[in-house]
């Protein structure tokens, strides 16, 4: 396989700019490499240009798996990582709002089920906040 490109400018003016509408504020993201099968039918690895950030309690990760194409993933503890159920897209800007909107929709998921279980009376403190700000919210 060859060399995959790191991000470009225009690629990380993208996605910061969607993170800073999403969250209300800009948020820091971090450049690293990820090696992983990037999907180019040969099931070798390869270090793929990664970018990471955190936010509202979970870690996000979007890998360019080759040149304008991007997989992503979040998760709130390493060993259950979930993805947005598409295994590749070719532009950064729906890459990272399919993978924000998976994740509001999980949290809103895993809400409406906490709150429709019968549950011990709990301090208002111990329920994290699961109300995450989006579009439209």
């Amino acid at each position: 396989m060859t060399d995959i490109p790191d991000f470009t400018e225009t690629e990380l003016w993208t996605l910061r700019t969607t993170l800073a509408e999403r969250y209300g504020r800009p948020v820091e993201i971090q450049l690293a490499d990820t090696e992983m099968i990037a999907g180019d039918g040969s099931n070798e690895m390869a270090w793929c240009p990664t970018v990471f950030w955190s936010a509202k309690g979970a870690n996000f990760a979007i890998s360019k798996i080759a040149p304008k194409r991007y997989r992503a993933i979040f998760y709130y503890h390493p060993d259950h990582q979930l993805g947005t159920g598409i295994d590749s897209y070719d532009e950064i800007g729906d890459c990272v709002v399919s993978l924000l909107q998976v994740e509001s929709d999980h949290l809103r998921k895993h809400k409406i089920e906490a709150d429709a279980s019968p549950s011990e009376e709990k301090p208002a403190d111990d329920k994290p906040d699961l109300t995450p700000n989006f579009w439209g919210d």
